[in-house]
């Protein structure tokens, strides 16, 4: 198998929970998401989002969307709450 950088692509997925406030009376998870190569990185609100931000990549390198994608689009049904 090769591992060389070409054909990796590392993410870091960051999720924290942000207290209430006065204007927003409960919590929630936030995150961000960043691709390592590129630098891109996006904020997130939901599980979707994470599939949605990730999905280029896969897609560029042949992936089709098969039961594994189905099965990641229905976690990403859950949010970030």
């Amino acid at each position: 198998m090769d591992l060389s950088e070409s054909h990796l692509h590392s993410f870091i997925i960051k999720l924290w929970l942000e207290e209430a406030t006065e204007e927003a009376d409960r919590t929630a998870w936030r995150g961000q998401i960043k691709h390592v190569p590129s630098g891109e990185h996006r904020h997130i609100k939901s599980f979707d989002e994470i599939a949605d931000f990730i999905w280029p990549y896969l897609k560029l390198k042949g992936v089709e969307a098969g039961h594994g994608v189905r099965l990641w689009r229905w976690i990403g049904r859950g949010r970030l709450r």
